[in-house]
């Protein structure tokens, strides 16, 4: 007889079989919770309260993850417990996944719309003795261009309906050759709608688009499921080395798709049928898993990826749209370069510019691209998700209840923060971890080179992982504890800001440009749109570029998602941007191990960050 396990706060009761592991229960019955290792019992972010019920471990090795007042309180990790019984678990705050705080917004540069996919009103011509129209006599009232193909059965419809009074048909042109997809009774050319698909490692944004008028008619976002299977791209794609796995992980992205459609057409109040056309945005493991591509080879440095976009039928795929709708994924340039960065490209239009531009787009991965109307060059750097707010002891997303911004008081030593929607805290998020760290440095509680000063202050303790610094006191949290950032916290947070600054610098180097050559930084997504850039800059996130104008672009992402659903002639740019854009793969690159060393000092090596090196004599020499 299954178990029954409840879960509270949400009271979600589910079943499960004697011995079975917690967190795949939890993953299969979508009980959302942190994972960020994927389930390797290394991250302890899964935490659950075990407040009935008998329980074993998987593993007979001590709760290092776990403070020793959480495990008194019945906290265990959902990866490392099997269920042997009846249960009663609750699910606390700062392992919950919550909504978070999703960028809708992206700057879309004006374009001529040219959709792929159209409607037409079929005109009748002369009958034959016998009634039927001819096979190839149909012709369509504006339409130019190629003969669309016509299935006999598709024909026999567009006859049927055409002999009532009038038919609609839609025409995609998303393969390079016309085909009429859809046929309707009556004159439906004015209504035609399309997705614009943001596919990201953390969440999945939609807009829901009118492709006669371009007009965006609905907003809409989802938490990708994948997420309790990693949050890192190498978790994922180690998960899909096996068949049942990739099938898995192929599964719930178009479950989390489907969600966001089901959002978005009821907002206009139309049938997913109506939906013609989908374009998406997203990196390139992201689209091989929504594609159910095979992605062992992406584990592979140096590897060829194929640059061409991937194409499919809607009803391959699963979705609730026009099963005979065509789905196209921007196309890819390396393992970790994808079809959202081509989208960062298409949205700053750098490809068109005689200028020296700089495109930032900094997540779980990040992608740095250098270049201008000439040229591209590119690399992407595993800068990991702590510039999402991952990664730490009390990091978390963008959320309610996140610490988005923070100050220290000079004289006290005090951290004054904000909080995401008010209320106590809970968490830092990446951009308050970010003005966190920058602060610790410049009031003097941290050193150059990332380490606590010992005695410097009250508030820096010795705690259960070494030095750390308490944010905010438990009797102002919303979890009860101190909310600290520890030396191992500082650790994660310096080595990815010197990836992120050393992929810079080395594709500057190679380049042999310096900071004063760059015209336009921009920076794409969340990163960009809620990040203090001064500090990310006195951090050494990035260098200095004195005569560069700085451009938040938004979701970079969906942008190029938006532009290529609405623009054939963007297709055919994003073809030849991947086809043109050198990319360098640093895990193999000899220079860049140098670059990242130098950029383990804050702020970096002073030929990169000569205002802040005036003041201080732990800039490294380069």
């Amino acid at each position: 007889m299954p178990l029954k396990i409840l879960f509270n706060p949400m009271g979600r009761v589910v079943e499960a079989e004697k011995g079975e592991n917690l967190l795949d229960v939890m993953r299969r019955e979508d009980v959302r919770v942190e994972a960020l290792c994927g389930g390797k019992g290394e991250c302890g972010k899964c935490k659950v309260i075990l407040e009935k019920g008998p329980v074993d471990k998987v593993s007979t090795l001590p709760d290092k993850l776990l403070h020793p007042r959480e495990i008194k309180e019945g906290y265990r990790l959902a990866c490392t417990t099997r269920v042997m019984g009846d249960c009663v678990f609750t699910i606390p705050t700062e392992s919950r996944i919550e909504n978070p705080k999703i960028l809708l917004t992206a700057e879309i540069p004006s374009l001529e719309l040219d959709p792929a996919s159209r409607k037409y009103l079929v005109e009748i011509p002369k009958q034959t003795e016998n009634g039927l129209l001819p096979f190839r006599g149909i012709k369509l009232n504006n339409y130019k261009g190629m003969k669309p193909r016509v299935s006999e059965d598709t024909y026999s419809k567009i006859n049927t309906l055409s002999m009532k009074g009038s038919a609609t048909v839609t025409i995609s042109r998303t393969d390079g050759f016309p085909e009429i997809i859809g046929v309707e009774f009556g004159d439906k050319t004015g209504s035609n709608y399309g997705v614009a698909l943001d596919i990201g490692t953390t969440t999945i944004v939609g807009l829901l688009v009118d492709l006669v008028t371009g007009d965006i008619v609905g907003r809409a976002s989802e938490m990708n499921r994948q997420i309790t299977y990693g949050e890192e791209l190498v978790t994922r794609t180690a998960y899909a080395r096996d068949p049942s796995g990739l099938t898995k992980l192929q599964k719930i992205v178009v479950e989390t798709i489907n969600d966001v459609l089901t959002k978005l057409v009821a907002i206009p109040r139309i049938t997913g049928d109506a939906i013609t056309d989908m374009c998406v945005g997203g990196n390139t493991v992201m689209n091989h898993l929504f594609a159910g591509l095979d992605t062992k080879y992406l584990e592979m440095a140096n590897v060829d990826v194929p640059r061409d976009p991937i194409i499919r039928k809607a009803v391959g795929l699963s979705l609730n749209v026009n099963p005979e709708a065509y789905v196209y994924c921007l196309p890819n340039v390396s393992r970790f370069l994808g079809g959202d960065a081509i989208g960062d490209v298409l949205t700053a239009n750098i490809h068109k510019s005689d200028d020296m531009s700089l495109i930032v787009d900094l997540g779980t991965n990040g992608e740095i691209i250098f270049g201008n109307s000439h040229w591209l060059f590119s690399a992407s750097c595993a800068s990991g998700p702590a510039f999402e707010g991952e990664g730490v002891r009390h990091g978390m997303r963008g959320a309610r209840g996140g610490i988005d911004h923070v100050e220290i008081d000079p004289d006290t030593l005090m951290a004054k923060v904000s909080v995401i929607e008010g209320g106590r805290p809970k968490g830092i998020c990446g951009s308050g971890l970010i003005d966190l760290v920058a602060e610790l440095f410049r009031v003097g509680l941290m050193d150059f080179t990332g380490k606590f000063v010992p005695n410097s202050s009250k508030l820096v303790r010795e705690g259960k992982w070494g030095l750390e610094y308490v944010v905010a006191p438990a009797e102002e949290t919303e979890i009860g504890r101190d909310i600290v950032l520890t030396q191992g916290d500082l650790d994660y947070v310096i080595d990815s800001k010197a990836a992120a600054c050393g992929a810079i610098t080395v594709l500057m180097k190679k380049l042999k440009i310096g900071i004063n050559d760059v015209k336009n930084v921009y920076f794409a997504g969340a990163f960009g749109s809620y990040t203090d850039l001064s500090n990310a800059t006195s951090l050494g996130i990035f260098p200095e570029f004195p005569n560069a104008t700085f451009h938040p672009i938004g979701n970079g992402s969906l942008a190029g998602a938006y532009i290529t659903l609405m623009s054939m002639g963007k297709r055919r740019e994003a073809r030849e941007i991947a086809a043109k854009t050198v990319y360098v793969d640093l895990l193999v690159d000899v220079e860049f191990i140098d670059e990242y060393s130098k950029a383990l000092y804050i702020p970096g090596a002073k030929e990169y960050f000569p205002t802040y090196a005036k003041n201080n004599d732990g800039v490294k020499d380069s």
